[in-house]
């Protein structure tokens, strides 16, 4: 079974950026070659912020609208304090 991650990603504005993905790696080579996200495109480059793994897809995209729906301050905190898979 594929592991999927949600990740935050810090842009060149110290904004931040919330994804989904199954290769950590590639993905983050796509956003800094701006080739990932209108919105990363304009604020490379950028860094991994915070990173956890869930059971699946679907864990993945209701753990992403969790984490935006979170204050600015609080975001990495809570994606980190993520329950994780067994």
């Amino acid at each position: 079974m594929r592991s999927w991650f949600v990740y935050l990603l810090c842009c060149a504005d110290n904004s931040l950026y919330c994804g989904i993905t199954t290769d950590m790696d590639r993905r983050l080579t796509q956003h800094n070659a701006g080739t990932a996200s209108k919105y990363t495109r304009v604020r490379r480059p950028v860094s991994l912020a915070a990173l956890t793994q869930v059971e699946d897809k679907s864990a993945a995209l209701k753990l992403e609208i969790q984490v935006k729906k979170q204050s600015r301050s609080n975001k990495v905190a809570f994606l980190l304090a993520a329950p994780q898979p067994r």
